[in-house]
């Protein structure tokens, strides 16, 4: 009579993951590139790293890997995060919503030529700028701003170099507290 001896179990080789490509959305990769277009535009992201593999097949983004490191995992996981931020962004679009306060020096926006400008923030004669990259939108209505825009890290980032133009060096921020500060972004409303 044989022995019963136990069996391994074999690990799957390398990692799969798969990302649906929604309704009404067309995404295609060519040469380390991807391009995903949809009813507010098109974004295109290189996607390219030797760990980690590409391809589309049967309505599906599929990420590939070799093997199964923490490395490839990673990869693995910030391209799946950054397809379906693309598939977001194409469909409904990014917005993040920032509001002015001013205590003493009542400051200034306006938007000129792809460049904000505050001027008379804390009282300085010479005006703040920040540029504003294509794709895009920045409106200002009195002390509200909203940038809104397709692709979510370049309306991050621009939300982020508005808030940074009023950052206070040299001062007590417990007393000065004035600045442009970001009160909502996607997924989450802040104080």
């Amino acid at each position: 009579m044989p022995i019963a001896t136990k069996m391994k179990k074999e690990k799957p080789k390398g990692i799969r993951s798969e990302v649906v490509i929604p309704e009404g959305i067309t995404a295609s990769f060519q040469d380390g590139v991807m391009t995903v277009k949809g009813k507010k535009g098109e974004v295109k992201k290189l996607l390219s790293h030797p760990l980690a593999t590409l391809s589309i097949a049967d309505g599906k983004v599929i990420i590939s890997s070799d093997k199964t490191g923490r490395k490839n995992k990673a990869i693995a996981g910030t391209y799946k995060a950054l397809i379906k931020n693309m598939f977001r962004g194409v469909t409904d679009g990014y917005e993040y919503k920032m509001k002015a306060v001013a205590a003493h020096f009542p400051m200034n926006i306006a938007l000129q030529n792809n460049m904000v400008v505050i001027k008379n923030f804390l009282g300085e004669k010479k005006p703040r700028t920040c540029s504003v990259p294509k794709g895009v939108e920045v409106k200002i209505d009195a002390n509200d701003i909203t940038v809104t825009g397709i692709e979510r890290d370049v309306v991050g980032q621009t939300a982020a170099l508005i808030e940074q133009t009023c950052r206070i060096t040299n001062r007590d921020r417990r007393i000065f507290q004035d600045g442009i500060f970001i009160t909502q972004k996607p997924g989450r409303e802040t104080r």
